[in-house]
Formats: C-alpha cells, structure tokens, sequence
C-alpha cells in the first residue's frame, strides 16, 4: 500500500518558492502606490498655478515641501531594495532543478515511443556497452539504462510503469510544506510571530488604507474616529437646531483633537500660557459651560484654534502648528456631521417619532466648512476671499455709485467702473484680483423633473417616486467679464426669484382668466353680427318694393349671397353623402387610428429611449471610477490643497426639512449629471421646494432654484383588463381555438356560396 508523508523543505528548494511569492505581493503594489511621482510634473503643475495661487498658504507650504523633502528619495531607494531582493529571488528559483519529473524510459534508451522489442534490445546493448562501469562508464546511468530496459521488456514492470508511474509499483505519496524546518521550530516561535506580525500588520497595510480600516475598527470610511461619529449623533439629536455657535462646539470636541485618542493631537506646556491670551482677545467663547466635553482642555484649545482662525488672528509658531493640524481634519469633521444629520432625518422619517434635525442645522455645517477653507467669519463679506481686499476697502464696493456685495456684482460691472473701484490697488495687485476672480467657478444648473418606469413620466402621483436629474455646468468667472444683461444667480436673487413667483400666481391666473373672457365676447360678438346683417338685406328689400337702385343692389346682394349659400350647402350635402358611404368611413376612421398609434408609438419611444439613456447612466456611475481631483481652491489661510466640491440637495425650505439626502459632488470638472430621488408627497396638492447647491469651499457662490410639484392621485388598478383574463386549463383553451376556426370555415363558406 502506498502511504502519505508529510515534510518540510529541508534543502530550502521549494522554499524559494513562497518567498517569492511573498516578496512579490509586497513589492508590486507597493510600487504602484509609493512611488514619487515625476517631481519635475509636480513642479510644472505648481509654476503653472503659481499665478493665481502664488499667496496661498496652501501653495507656498507645497512648494517649500517640494523643495526640501527627502522622503522621495528614500522611498525610491527601498523600493529599488525591494525589487533587486524580488529579481534575486526569481533568479534563484528559475535555477532550481526539478525534483520530480514524469519518468519516461523511452527517453532513458534515447527511443520514440512505440518502437519493437528488438529495437528495444539492440539499443540497450549499444548503451549498456558503452556505460558499463567495468568499461569506465557511469554506474549511475547504467542503473538507469537496466531499469528503463526491464520496464520496456517485463511484463510486470510494464504494467506497473504504466499504471503507476513507476516499474517498481505504486510510491509513498509525499507532500512538501514549502518552509524550511526551522521556521516551525518551537526555539524560534516568538521570532517567527513577530516577523509575521510586522509584516501583515504594518507593512502590507501602508500601500492599502482599506486594510488599514478593516484591521483598526475604531475608524469609519472617512477616516472618523467612531467614538466622534457617536459624539455627533448624540449633540444633533439633542439640538435639532443648531446655531453657529454650537456647532463650532460640538466639532471642536471631537476625538481627533483629544491626544488620548489621535497620538497627531498635542498638549504643549506652553498651552496653559498661550490658549488663555488667545481667550482675553477673542472675547465670549463659552469658556464657564461645564458641559462635557466642551470643558476638557482639548476641546478649548481646538476651539480657540478654530475661532482664531476664522478671525484671521496672528499666532506663535508652535500655535500655528496645532491651528494647521485642526483645520485640515474639519472638513472631513463637517462632512461626517452631515451624513449623521442625513441619518437621523432617515430614522425621523421612515420610524416616526424621533426628532430629526432642522434644516438650519445641516445649511450651517455646510457654511462652516466653507468659513474652515477661506478663514472667514460668517458675517464677512465674501469679497475678503479676494487678495489684497481688507476691511477698510469695502467702503469703495459697498457705495451708493456702486453697490457691490458679491463676488457676482464685482464681475458684472464693467471693466472701466471695476478699474476706478478698485483704484486703491496698484497694476500688479489688480492683476492679481482680476486673476483670482476669473478663475473662481460659475456653476450653470439646469433641473429636469420625471417619475421614471412609470405610464406618464411627466405625471407625478401621491407616493410615486420623483427623480430630478440635475446638470451641472461649471464655467469660470472670467467668461462672465461685462455681461451686464445675464447677471449671475445668487442664494439671495433665486430666494427673490422663488417669493415672486408665488406673489405673481394669481396676477397670472386673473390675465389667463380675463384673456378667455374676451375670447368669448367676441365669439358671441361674431355669432350676433350674421343674423342681423340678413334681417336687414330683407327688410330693406321689402322696403324699396319698386325696383330702386338701391333695392336692385341689396337684391343682387341677397341673391348672391343665397347663391353662394346654396353652393356651400350643395358641396356640404355632397361631401356629407360621400361621406355616407361605408368605404370612405372605414378609411377615415382607419386614418384616425392609425395617426392615434403613431403619436401613441412616439410617445413610448421617447420615454423608452429616457429610461435607457437612465440606466445607462447608472451603469457608467457604477462602472466608471472618476478622480475627485477636480480644481484646486482659492484659500489664502487653508494650510492644505483643497478640491472643489459641492453638495446638492433639495429641501423645503418653508417646513425646514430635507426632502432629498445631500448628494456630495466631488467629481464636478466641466459637466456633471446627478440623480435626486425622493418620494412624491402623499396628498395631492401643488408643493413648492427648491434644489439647492452648495459649495464646500467657496463662500457666496450658493445656488437655489425654485422646483414646483404638482401631485394628482394615483391611477387606481383596473381589475377587469383583458390581459387578465386566462383560461384555466389548456383544454379550454384548445376548445375555443377549435370553435373559432369552425366559425371562421362557415364564414368562408357563406362568402363563396
């Protein structure tokens, strides 16, 4: 009986084996994820935004990095380390002999397979002589020749060679472990656990941050400590609506600024000194809430960080270090409190009974972040984003000549007013603003409203299920320069846009109402005018019974206008007996249905080719992988580079609530599709909402576009359609085809008789 056997590479052959292998899986995605970049494409990127960007903390923090940093070079050294142990490895395996090979005695005796017993012979003769060890030859080859010979000739050494691989028989089945022995010696355990440990803990997770979420499960997609996640939900559910003030509160008490928790957090000694000055200059922060955990000494001290920030405040090096740290992480913060605001509004809606935050609460996050990127305080004017502009100069924007508040009004005026403006700017810094303001994006947003895989897409019924497939457009402001006739949307002029819409209905409806009116009038007018105009033709005939001139002209008159009656009512007799006839019908009607189907057809077409080009849409969202690097940022105080973003939603604004989830656009470079879904209200009624887009980065650039819904009933089900009705069994089925045939044979029977 053949047996198994289990055993360790001693010789270290196959070891090589997984080795390389391993060395591998480690050293190729790590290329693809490691490897610096052309530093010389880094550089051309910077000089080209050098322009616009020169004054950015942001850039002038990369372009240092750039110059002083080693890291690349390091990176690249290991790398390189990496693979020359991975070539070395893959050298020494292809060097490796096999150790098992299929034998083959036909190529021991240097034979093709199929040849005589006598070919056989004559040609172990031939070798035998020659390898025969009394003769000098190798004893090991003619052991080979003897056993390749007696498999060739015997008949049981045959069978066996042929069943079994081997003349000898079946052999102990050997199974390799490709370690050498030494690993699972119990003298090198603790070292061999720990090599293993450094190596799938620490090193295989670098390259692949999902790993590295999967292994940590304190830590959620967005890199979001959970206990912070926890600490959102609890406050947001506390305070449906949250003010500024309290939300700079509760972000600010994250656990990523608790050192306990994010070793990247720091106490310094000096804090105790620092921290309480920065308070005396900022003023009321709540400094006496002993509220947990806003009185922690973390939670302060990101407070006056952030608030400081804001307020544009000079710090110490060693405070401007921890500020940098703080805002970089807020707008990842912010974004998770707006999926935690999104989820209890879920919960509120589909549960009932909870209280889901307002409106104002989510707006005033989304708010923040732009505050967090452009170092703004939320009443500031927007044109402080600007270079150059400071507080002093708005009195020039804000004239009665002028009246400029918003980054739009500043673009419409034209080039000679925008100039005697800004006359407090010299050439260059006025350059510089005109570049700053041409590169700032200008979103054109165009809303298309369907109920999708439904009858009627235009049709919106109580509890149907409404998609708004909104078009983003992104253009920049300098193709606004001097178009004084198109002025650019703003929050503010849409709000005006949605209140007078509502105050204009009924003006609307009273102009509808009084043009029908009129309408009627005249048809009556028109009715009255016929009658009376042959009453008088016979009265005035009958008045000049003598043959006058003028009765010979009102009787030519008459008669040729009874004569032209007469000739209307013989061709309206005759196309009517024409008409009569049952071909002329028949065609007529078929006429009818026929361009009935035809528009029917079209209609079902279009909204065919609407459901495709939908799905097909979802698909590529699906399919496609887009890069949010979209376009860097203008942020003079954010002290890393920051993408633009926006989020879109629609809302009603009356009831304060969300209608649909935020949807976070990070993808938006030229031209951007996006889906809102939300459920049709469950009564009838015309509703009033507005799509909203907003910035995560930029402050006054918000957007709000009125959505009008008009709800009707839903379509009740019909019960009696033919396409119900089924016969129950097959043989009834059967019996009614045998039954219409035998009538359609008497038919055609009676049609030849």
């Amino acid at each position: 009986m053949a047996g198994q056997q289990f055993q360790y590479d001693d010789s270290g052959n196959t070891f090589f084996y997984f080795l390389t292998s391993f060395v591998g899986l480690i050293v190729i995605p790590a290329t693809y994820y490691l490897w610096p970049r052309d530093q010389n494409a880094e550089q051309l990127r910077l000089k080209s935004l050098r322009r616009v960007h020169g004054r950015c903390l942001w850039y002038r923090l990369r372009h240092m990095k750039s110059q002083q940093s080693i890291v690349p070079t390091l990176k690249k050294a290991a790398l390189l380390f990496g693979w020359a142990i991975f070539l070395f490895l893959a050298y020494k395996v292809s060097k490796l002999d096999r150790e098992y090979q299929e034998y083959n005695p036909y190529e021991v005796l240097h034979l093709e397979a199929g040849v005589s017993i006598a070919e056989i012979k004559k040609q172990y003769r031939v070798l035998s002589l020659k390898h025969h060890p009394d003769k000098g030859g190798d004893e090991a080859m003619f052991m080979k020749l003897a056993k390749a010979y007696s498999a060739l000739t015997n008949e049981e050494a045959r069978d066996n060679w042929e069943k079994y691989g081997n003349p000898d028989g079946p052999r102990v089945t050997s199974f390799g472990i490709a370690l050498p022995a030494w690993i699972v010696d119990q003298k090198n355990s603790m070292l061999v656990l720990l090599v293993y440990g450094l190596a799938f803990m620490v090193i295989l997770p670098k390259p692949f941050p999902f790993i590295n979420i999967l292994i940590n499960p304190i830590i959620t997609s967005l890199f979001i400590l959970i206990n912070t996640t926890q600490l959102f939900m609890h406050f947001m559910y506390k305070t449906p609506t949250m003010n500024m003030k309290r939300l700079v509160m509760v972000l600010t008490a994250a656990f990523e600024f608790d050192p306990r928790s994010n070793k990247e957090a720091i106490i310094r000694p000096t804090d105790n000194i620092e921290v309480p000055q920065l308070i005396r200059e900022l003023g009321n922060i709540n400094v006496k809430k002993k509220e947990p955990p806003f009185c922690y000494p973390y939670s302060l001290k990101a407070r006056v960080l952030l608030l400081t920030h804001l307020a544009r405040m000079d710090v110490s090096e060693n405070i401007e270090e921890d500020q940098r740290f703080v805002m970089k992480k807020c707008p990842a913060l912010l974004q998770e409190m707006i999926n935690v605001g999104c989820q209890l509004t879920m919960m509120a809606t589909s549960r009932g009974g909870l209280r889901a935050p307002r409106l104002t609460s989510i707006e005033n996050c989304m708010k923040l972040s732009q505050m967090v990127v452009q170092g703004l305080q939320e009443a500031k004017s927007p044109l402080l984003q600007l270079p150059h502009f400071e507080e002093e100069h708005l009195r020039y924007c804000i004239s009665k000549k002028y009246k400029v508040r918003t980054l739009q009004d500043l673009v419409s005026l034209k080039d000679s007013d925008r100039r005697n403006m800004l006359r407090f700017l010299g050439e260059e810094k006025y350059d510089e603003v005109m570049a700053v303001l041409g590169s700032i994006p200008y979103i054109n947003m165009e809303t298309k409203l369907q109920v999708l895989d439904d009858e009627d897409s235009n049709n919106v019924t109580a509890g149907s299920i409404v998609t708004v497939t909104v078009t983003l457009r992104r253009k920049r402001m300098s193709e606004m320069f001097e178009k004084e006739d198109a002025p650019l949307p703003t929050e503010e002029t849409n709000a005006e846009e949605v209140q007078g819409d509502a105050k204009n209905k009924k003006v609307w409806q009273n102009k509808n109402k009084g043009a029908k009116k009129a309408a009627k009038s005249k048809k009556k007018k028109l009715t009255k005018k016929k009658p009376v105009t042959q009453q008088q033709a016979k009265g005035d005939k009958a008045k000049h019974p003598n043959g006058n001139v003028a009765g010979n002209d009102v009787a030519s008159a008459s008669k040729m206008e009874e004569d032209d009656l007469s000739d209307k009512g013989s061709e309206s007799d005759e196309a009517e007996g024409n008409k009569d006839s049952p071909s002329e019908r028949d065609e007529e009607s078929d006429k009818q249905s026929d361009t009935e189907v035809d528009e029917i057809a079209g209609d079902d077409e279009e909204e065919w080719e609407a459901l495709q080009q939908s799905i097909q849409r979802r698909e590529r969202a699906l399919l496609e992988t887009k890069s949010k690097v979209t376009h860097p940022v203008y942020s003079l105080y954010f002290p890393e580079e920051k993408q633009e973003w926006w989020w879109l939603y629609i809302a009603d604004r009356k009831e304060q609530t969300l209608v649909s989830m935020p949807n976070h656009v990070c993808t938006l470079k030229d031209t951007e599709e996006v889906e809102l879904k939300f459920p049709a209200p469950s009564k009838t009624g015309n509703y009033q909402y507005s799509v909203i887009l907003r910035s995560d980065s930029f402050m006054g650039l918000d957007q709000i576009k009125p959505l009008k819904l008009e709800v009707h009933e839903a379509k009740a089900m019909m019960d009696n359609h033919p396409q119900w009705d089924i016969p129950e069994t097959e043989e009834e089925e059967d019996d009614q085809e045998d039954s219409d045939g035998i009538e359609e044979s008497e038919e055609d029977e009676e049609d030849n008789d």
